[in-house]
Formats: C-alpha cells, structure tokens, sequence
C-alpha cells in the first residue's frame, strides 16, 4: 500500500500587519488550539506495512493491521521527526475482563509504554520532541498468542521523512517452547500465584536475552501447557489438544481471532518470510507431566521427538537444531539427547546439538507457579549464549 499522506497546507497567515499597515487584530491572530491542529495536519500516516516496518516474529497484515499473536512478535521502524502516535487495535478479547494482550512500546531502547490491550483502538504519543531527531520505534507483544491477539492499526509521525524499516540482522533465531519460553509469571515472583498475560513478559526470558546479546533477530513460538505428546496433565490422560507440532505451522493459536473475525489456526505461515540460522527447541517440561518416570511413556516423549525433528527440518533445510532442555526439571534430558541422536541415525543429518540447562534454584525464587524468575532466565541466557557461540561460531 502507498504511503497515506496527511500533509495539509496551511492557510497563508497574516505577518503582523493589515493591508493598510495598521497591526492585526487579534481574531486574525492563530491561537495556541490552532497552533497544535496545524503541527497535526503536517503528521503522516503509515500502516505496518514492510515498506514502512520490519515485521518481528510471525504476523500477519489485513485490512490495513499488522497483527501480532506469539510472544515476542511485532515491528521496528525508524523515522527523524518531532513526534510519534501508535494507535493499536484489540480483537475481541480486548472487550473482556482479563488475558488482554500486554504491549510494550520502546523509544531507542527504552520502554516508554507497558500497556494491557483493553479497549477496541487505543493510540500511544510514544516520542515527542521540539526539533527533529533521529528514533528507533520498536511495538513488542510481550504475552503470548493462546489468550489473545493484537494488531498494529496506524503510525502517525510528524517526520523529516516519514519511517523506514530498521535494517535486519544477519543472524536470525527461532525458539520453540512452552510457558517457559513465554515468560509466563516472570513479573509475579508469588509461587502460589496463577497464570495471568499482565505478568507475562517474553522479554525477561532466555530467548530474548539471548538474542539480544547476540545481536540476532528472533522469532518466537511458545505456549504455555504445551508439549510434543502431551500438555500440562494433572492425571494420567494425555492433553492432545495442547501440542506444538500440530500448530508449528500455522501462524499461531489464539483464543482471540484476528479483526474479530479470523482464526488464526486457519492461517499457514509461510516460511519464507523468516528464514532461521539456529533453532533452540525447549519442549518437554508439559510432557513430563504425562510420562513422569515411565520409561515406556519416555520412549514415547523421545520417539515423538525425533518426528518433530524431522517436521522443523522439513521447513527449514539449513538451520542448525539445538535441542535444549532442564530449567523446570531435568527428568526428560537423556530422552533429548536420545532423540537427537535417533534423528542423525535416522536421516544422517548431523547439523544438531543438545544442551541442558541448570534447573531453577529456590536461591533465584520461583514466579507464578513455580515458573522461572528473570534471575533464572539471565542465568539460562548466559549458559544458551556460550552453546549458540560454539556450534554457531558466533
């Protein structure tokens, strides 16, 4: 789509003096109200296009809105101006009383909007300036795509001329995970306290740390409960319907449908559009809950493993495989190390690793439900970080 020019010209003013040279009166005069609708008329609105942004994770453009459903998904742009607006758009869980989607808005780094999308449209003023100067805008939707979406509506920015996409990085990241890649609870350091996307930051987690320090532009599945051959179980029966290789390929799963109107399991995500050098499995922790210490259940977890393996490869023919594992229990890792493994003999493909984390200590505390606390997560990302420089000589 072109560019939405709002630029208006404005009216010519008097300079002070009448015709015949007598000063102006006052009515001729533009007030402070005018002063500001006349800065406005000069602002120029964009849509999150790629023209204009770079698209963070997987998401999705339609009817003039970029929507974002997983962790960690959204858009950069930069601009040189004195101001910019963000106007966002909820879907229909955003006229409900809880899971809202939680965006954070960054200026050059800093988080300048942390905001719970609770309302149909809600617009952001996120820089302000009285010259021009040079911003990096960056829209996160910090919880995840099981609970709710959220689209980027309009940009409205008062620029030398108008936004840009930041330029990508070379390295590139996807993380598949559960509620641990999500970052559920991170901001609730309350054990005994639920589930809730207010307290849910994927910023705070390994994977984005991790990606940070390494410079590398990410993209993030992640949901929690979620497992390989089971969800999070408190009995012996298996939760099917919580399984990441029946949604790997779909843009996400959401209980919030993009516009109001689109599921957004129906949308297949095209892999083209994100094109990973490493990618860092972290599945096993829901799955535990189902196979506990049974070995023959085990096998099960390491044979369904490998299948997975071969699903991922067969969407990503170059991307090295880290297989990681252990920061809410440890049980499961020789099972990792042994799907890993049963993949090379199988395929002969050998462009993959394992690696365990250290399991969370009662020293760093434990979030909502026994999650992992930033401390824990800053300690997973400096153990990831040393692997991911060694097999990917980074």
């Amino acid at each position: 789509m072109k560019r939405i020019g709002i630029v208006m010209l404005l009216a010519i003013l008097c300079a002070g003096l009448t015709a015949c040279g007598e000063p102006a009166e006052p009515g001729n005069k533009l007030q402070e109200g005018e002063v500001a609708m006349a800065a406005k008329e000069t602002d120029q609105l964009f849509r999150a296009e790629e023209n204009f942004v770079r698209p963070i994770g997987r998401t999705y453009f339609i009817k003039d809105t970029l929507w974002m459903a997983l962790s960690g998904s959204g858009a950069e742009f930069r601009f040189s101006g004195k101001r910019a607006e963000v106007t966002l758009k909820g879907d229909q869980i955003a006229l409900g009383q809880t899971n809202h989607a939680r965006i954070g808005i960054y200026v050059n780094g800093e988080r300048v909007v942390d905001d719970l999308l609770n309302e149909p449209l809600k617009t952001y003023t996120v820089f302000e300036s009285v010259s021009d100067q040079d911003a990096v805008i960056r829209i996160v939707k910090l919880s995840e795509a099981a609970m709710s979406t959220a689209g980027i509506h309009e940009i409205r920015v008062n620029a030398v001329d108008g936004i840009k996409p930041t330029p990508s990085s070379a390295r590139k990241i996807e993380f598949i995970g559960d509620s641990i890649t999500a970052g559920y609870g991170v901001d609730d350091e309350v054990k005994e306290h639920g589930f809730s996307t207010a307290t849910e930051d994927v910023t705070k987690t390994y994977a984005f740390k991790a990606a940070a320090a390494l410079q590398a532009d990410y993209s993030i599945v992640a949901y929690s409960g979620y497992g390989i051959i089971s969800g999070y179980t408190g009995t012996d029966q298996k939760v099917v319907s919580q399984l990441v290789p029946n949604y790997y390929d779909k843009v996400g799963r959401s209980g919030g449908k993009i516009d109001g109107t689109i599921d957004v399991i129906t949308l297949p995500w095209d892999f083209d559009k994100f094109k990973p050098n490493l990618i860092v499995i972290n599945l096993g922790t829901n799955d535990y809950s189902f196979t506990k210490d049974d070995a023959e259940k085990q096998m099960e977890y390491r044979d369904a493993y490998v299948q997975f393996l071969k699903q991922v490869r067969s969407h990503n023919a170059d991307a090295h495989l880290l297989c990681a594992f252990g920061m809410m229990g440890d049980s499961l890792y020789p099972m990792v190390e042994q799907a890993a493994a049963a993949y090379t003999n199988e395929t002969g493909d050998d462009n993959i690793s394992v690696m365990k984390f250290d399991v969370q200590s009662a020293a760093d505390g434990f979030a909502a439900d026994w999650h992992p606390t930033e401390a824990t997560h800053s300690k997973a990302a400096h153990k990831l970080i040393a692997k991911i420089k060694e097999v990917m000589e980074w």
